[in-house]
């Protein structure tokens, strides 16, 4: 008999019986868990529903308290407002009092005696449909701009002499739901959400900021305004299977809705599941006895199989032997020919499981390495910020100075101004490095640029040292501050010269490459890549791996800052590119900087005139500095040469001034500032709305650039010379 026939038999006899013993049970269990669960979780859902009503009453509570405030029937305004305030922080809302045409007499969100908005149109309506005698409980809404997300408002009337004269209203955010659904502790897995009389979710316990103030699915909303409860099967806002059991509060019309995903919900069938394999092992063991005749013949050839089949595993040649049952017998020639197979394979499986593992190690490293220089970028830019206001304080202080000292002061000056400059060349560095933005970037001719930039490189190499160049003629331009490109290259060609104490060749490459597919730092695209190379010692991997690391350096103490790589590379990435180091012990470096190809073709550098002298100025500045050190001294100086000064803050307190009629011919402003707006959306708004008043940026720190046609640029630290001729640039282009 083939083996097949026996198996059939000895199948027939065990699992016929078993299954339909356990889907009668399970059918059963099923019925009665599900029937179970539906009612259990109808009632969560009113419950939750009460407790919606709870704080919605304890919320009117506190209203109908401030409405019988004997300050509101003496008209002490102010005095209701500080109480109001009080009870408004505490309950982390807002306390409005309007008066019965919705004009707002106080917002606890406000100041007092500030411009108010007015009623929002979802009140005006309710009381146009309700009248001014009752409370109210509106749906979700977005206060006007400036007031905050989506909120709800509970409003009720005060009342005097019998007759309704005016409503106290608390506005609070819709995100003060997320404490009430947080104070029932669902299970996990389990969506709570409250939703308005429109169908539009108030509160979600989970992703809130995502579903607040969107409407339910259509089908689950539908029955929502068809019946105060019930329960809806679909999917969940987030798309995933569930049952939304919800029930509506009757004080606030809400309706509290808890979707429970069906994983949980009919989680109870698993335990019919468990009935059903303890029914099948009682069939199984009467099976068992008919199966053990069945089982008997075909035991010894199965055990034969078995034996060969662990030699398989085990790596060993295995051989066919006859059993006399047809398809073991094809089976055992299948195992014999898998096991050459299989032993001829296992070496090349080795070999890539090598493979990969030792490029998820580098792709680690890397990842390790990215994550530690961002981090370290970010501390060194912001001391670099706070650094640059100390420096610019002492520019202009200098300078102011300087203008009426005697000869001998002058000496002494001028030693404090060199110090301050190699103080500015330090700050570049670590800005750098941080990868912050620049606002004196430019379209440069790549080629021209390095072309002018070789007797710098070579002035900071002795005689043993050479310097190649090798260009491509058709260098793709770039879009840099070019200040910044000249500091990297300077950097890397220090590097090579240290490299070879005994001399060598510098070799400065410059191609086009072009990158058909995204790698790990780089998008694909189009790149101008610079490298220096050199002849030196090279490094070692250890060194290699720390060598984009600020601050580290394998020179002596007061030979080097270990800030030369660092800046380089923090350069590339400001800019969309990479820099990337080649480097053997005992066969030299390669450092290539790639940097992306610009949009457009660079513009002809017009030649420019020294200036001889500080320019004299003329016109009223408003000066936005938000440091008070910098804010006295640049308005001092500015004073000190002409223009008439008036200073600010912030940007939010420079365009009030502006919007509120106040006239300056320009206004030069710092980029980072506390408050709504950073300098350069100031001088965006500038441009927009007062086109007639110039405007000077000035910045030693920014993550962002400078696109802004007729923004004049200036770098912190600025000395007074550049300050006045910047200004005087900006108020002839508006004049």
């Amino acid at each position: 008999m083939r083996i097949r026939s026996r198996l059939l038999l000895l199948v027939s006899a065990v699992l016929v019986p078993a299954l339909v013993g356990a889907g009668i049970g399970l059918a059963y269990i099923y019925k009665e868990e599900r029937e179970f669960n539906h009612a259990s979780m109808q009632g969560t859902a009113r419950a939750l529903a009460l407790a919606l009503d709870r704080d919605m009453s304890r919320r009117r509570a506190v209203l109908q308290t401030l409405a019988l405030s004997p300050l509101l029937e003496l008209n002490e305004l102010e005095r209701f407002y500080g109480y109001a305030a009080e009870l408004a922080n505490q309950s982390g809302s807002a306390i409005i009092l309007s008066d019965l045409e919705g004009r707002q007499l106080l917002n606890t969100r406000l100041p007092y005696g500030a411009r108010l908005p007015q009623m929002v149109p979802a009140e005006r309506e309710a009381r146009a449909r309700l009248g001014n005698e009752a409370s109210i409980i509106s749906d979700v809404y977005l206060p006007p701009a400036g007031l905050g997300p989506h909120s709800f408002a509970i409003q009720v009337p005060v009342w005097r002499d019998g007759k309704v004269v005016r409503f106290v209203t608390m506005a609070s955010f819709a995100s003060q739901m997320q404490e009430l659904l947080a104070e029932q502790r669902l299970p996990r897995g389990w969506h709570a959400t409250i939703v308005d009389r429109q169908g539009v979710v108030v509160a979600r316990s989970v992703e809130p900021e995502k579903f607040t103030g969107k409407p339910v699915r259509e089908e689950l909303a539908a029955k929502i305004a068809a019946q105060p409860e019930g329960l809806h099967d679909g999917v969940n806002l987030s798309g995933a299977p569930s049952t939304a059991f919800f029930s509506r509060a009757t004080d606030s019309g809400w309706t509290f809705v808890v979707a429970v995903p069906h994983a949980a919900l009919y989680g109870p069938p698993v335990r019919g599941a468990v009935l059903l394999a303890a029914v099948s092992l009682l069939l199984l063991g009467l099976g068992a006895v008919a199966a053990l005749a069945v089982a008997g013949r075909i035991s010894r050839p199965v055990e034969a199989l078995r034996r060969a089949a662990q030699r398989l595993g085990h790596g060993d040649p295995v051989h066919a032997l006859p059993t006399g049952t047809l398809e073991l017998d094809e089976v055992g020639r299948a195992m014999a020919d898998a096991s050459e197979r299989l032993r001829g394979s296992t070496a090349e499986l080795e070999r890539r499981v090598a493979e990969a593992v030792d490029s998820y190690e580098h792709s680690q490293r890397a990842l390790v390495q990215a994550q530690k220089l961002e981090a370290l970028g970010r501390l060194t830019g912001g001391i670099a910020h706070d650094f640059n206001n100390v420096l610019q304080t002492l520019t202009a202080s200098l300078q102011v100075l300087a203008r009426r000292a005697t000869p001998e002061e002058q000496t002494l000056l001028e030693r404090c101004q060199r110090a301050v400059a190699r103080g500015s060349g330090l700050v570049r560095q670590l800005m750098a490095f941080g990868r912050v933005q620049e606002v004196r970037v430019e379209i440069l001719d790549t080629a021209a640029r390095l072309g002018e930039a070789r007797h710098l490189l070579g002035g900071a190499l002795p005689a043993n040292v050479g310097l190649d160049y090798d260009l491509a003629a058709d260098l793709w331009p770039v879009t840099v501050d070019p200040a910044q490109l000249e500091l990297a290259l300077l950097n890397l060609v220090i590097n090579a010269r240290d490299a070879m104490p005994g001399g060598g060749r510098v070799v400065l490459r410059g191609t086009n490459r072009t990158l058909e597919r995204e790698t790990t730092d780089l998008p694909a695209g189009d790149y101008a890549v610079l490298s220096v190379s050199d002849s030196g010692r090279g490094m070692s991997e250890e060194i290699m791996a720390r060598a984009l690391d600020p601050f580290y350096t394998t020179k002596g103490v007061g030979k080097g800052a270990g800030l030369g790589l660092p800046q380089a590379y923090g350069f590339a990435r400001q800019n969309g590119g990479t820099l990337m180091l080649e480097s053997r012990p005992g066969q030299g470096t390669t450092a290539t900087l790639y940097l992306p190809r610009a949009s457009q073709a660079p513009a002809r550098r017009a030649a420019q005139a020294a200036a001889h002298g500080i320019p004299a100025g003329q016109g009223k500045v408003l000066l936005v500095e938000d440091d008070e050190h910098v804010r006295e001294t640049v308005s001092l100086a500015l004073r000190a040469a002409g223009f008439e000064i008036h200073t600010a803050a912030t940007g939010d307190e420079a365009i009030r001034r502006l919007d509120g009629g106040e006239r300056y011919d320009a206004v030069l402003t710092d980029v980072v500032m506390p408050g709504e707006l950073s300098g350069i959306d100031l001088a965006e708004q500038i441009r927009s709305r007062h086109p007639r008043t110039g405007v000077v940026v000035a910045t030693g720190y920014t993550d962002r650039r400078l696109k802004l046609p007729g923004v004049r640029a200036l770098a912190k630290p600025y000395g007074l010379q550049q300050a006045v001729a910047a200004l005087n640039e900006a108020l002839d282009a508006v004049r």
